[in-house]
């Protein structure tokens, strides 16, 4: 069994355990989880939290990626990539600690300070491309 978690926006991640397939104890796949690229639109020449380097973050990609992962409904993610440098930096996010709730929490309300996240619903996919 498969659910696909239809979202508006990343946010909806924080309430996944109430998707049907994490209720049931079924494997949850977040496919895209970094929104095609439009997350990394919105942070684009932004500097990484400085909370960041407590799990030992070193890009975005990592960021958004061990926040995902680190959900206890959230059997596997996948970021879907072409590109081998995005690819590094997809795995490097399997390294290291991962967020525990709190961190979780603080890695939201931080989002939420970043102009344009409130509207990541709005933004074409792949914004570069388009």
């Amino acid at each position: 069994m498969l659910c696909r978690c239809t979202t508006r926006s990343i946010l909806v991640w924080r309430k996944i355990a109430s998707c049907a397939a994490a209720d049931r104890g079924t494997a949850v796949l977040v496919n895209m989880p970094l929104e095609k690229a439009r997350l990394h639109k919105i942070v684009a020449g932004r500097p990484l939290p400085d909370f960041a380097s407590e799990l030992g973050i070193e890009t975005w990609a990592e960021f958004f990626l061990k926040w995902v992962i680190s959900h206890p409904a959230v059997t596997c993610a996948i970021p879907a990539t072409a590109n081998p440098e995005h690819l590094l930096e997809n795995i490097a996010a399997m390294r290291g600690p991962l967020p525990d709730h709190d961190m979780r929490v603080r890695m939201v309300r931080y989002m939420e300070t970043i102009p344009g996240f409130d509207k990541l619903d709005q933004m074409p996919w792949y914004p570069e491309k388009t």
